[in-house]
């Protein structure tokens, strides 16, 4: 069941300005690509579906995806490879994926707000933080339908060519299935090595 605001999500508080809310996507995977998207809504952009992407049902976070991309001033979605994730560690890399989404942008930003309590500096431009923010703001949230179903396009492609771990189901996410293919088949070229790809204390049962 779909989880919908009681109002449709406002935007921030810099009409006028062009501000691009972020997210990211993936962040807690074993195996896949982190994601991140970067939207700039027109101020009065307004849909009653749109929220978190984890409060949004897969049907809808497609149609969504496809009024965002049509309606929005501009958007971009970047990755960052689990190989660059296992160098540069995971909070890094999602970081590094909504600076790599915001270069996508054919609009500058004139402010940025981001999903979470960290980021760092892009340029000079000016930035907040707001934890649960893609449940609060219009643009972030927009991004995070943008990053989550274009990594699940990818997990699903991926999919196609290792289907042993059921990366259509789990997106790379630590479930059961995922654990146990990771035990009897090893790893691919497209797990964290730097995760704990074994440790069943973050076994989720999807």
């Amino acid at each position: 069941m779909n989880r919908q605001p009681a109002n449709p999500l406002p935007a921030c508080d810099c009409r006028g300005v062009n501000e691009a809310g972020c997210d990211e996507a993936g962040r807690g995977c074993l195996a896949g690509p982190v994601y991140a998207a970067a939207v700039i809504l027109p101020d009065d952009f307004s849909h009653p579906w749109l929220n978190d992407s984890k409060q949004v049902g897969e049907s809808r976070r497609y149609q969504l995806r496809d009024i965002i991309v049509e309606r929005a001033v501009s958007w971009a979605v970047a990755s960052v490879s689990p190989e660059e994730i296992d160098k540069i560690n995971i909070l890094n890399a999602s970081i590094l994926a909504m600076h790599r989404a915001l270069d996508g942008l054919g609009t500058r930003p004139g402010a940025i707000i981001v999903d979470g309590n960290r980021f760092k500096p892009y340029g000079t431009t000016p930035w907040t933080t707001f934890v649960k923010g893609d449940g609060r703001y219009a643009n972030i949230a927009a991004a995070s339908i943008l990053a989550k179903t274009f990594r699940d396009d990818e997990m699903k492609r991926l999919a196609r060519l290792y289907p042993l771990y059921e990366w259509e189901v789990n997106k790379g996410y630590p479930t059961r299935a995922h654990r146990e293919a990771i035990a009897a088949h090893g790893v691919t070229s497209h797990h964290r090595m730097t995760f704990r790809l074994l440790d069943p204390q973050m076994t989720l049962d999807l």
